[in-house]
């Protein structure tokens, strides 16, 4: 004769519905504004970036590079998405003698966060 298998004490679920995904932002602080009004912590090298594209001049991702210690896929990448769709800052870049030479100019939302923003 064999064994019947005992009956399990805890009740079995089903499959939950499938709810909204969180984002993956962090919560930004209660009273916190985001863009180029946030308050960034001075010496990193974040902010020495940003100083370097504010810069009337502007920079080379050679000189980021050099700053900073990154890789070119990397400074390329802070570029777009954190000064351009995180920050929301219009940067522009721009044929230079010693190579492309990227800046923001004037603090005012780039076109994509526009784009964001309408849809």
């Amino acid at each position: 004769m064999t064994r019947r298998k005992p009956k399990l004490t805890t009740p079995t679920r089903s499959r939950p519905a499938k709810t909204k995904r969180k984002s993956s932002r962090r919560p930004m602080p209660h009273g916190a504004t985001s863009g180029a009004h946030a308050k960034t912590r001075a010496g990193t090298k974040h902010a020495q970036v940003l100083a370097m594209l504010r810069d009337r001049s502007g920079t080379t991702i050679a000189a980021i590079m050099a700053v900073t210690g990154w890789q070119q896929h990397s400074v390329r990448g802070f570029l777009a998405g954190v000064v351009r769709k995180k920050l929301g800052l219009n940067v522009v870049s721009e044929p230079g003698e010693s190579g492309r030479v990227y800046r923001i100019i004037d603090d005012t939302a780039s076109p994509v966060k526009a784009v964001k923003q309408a849809a």
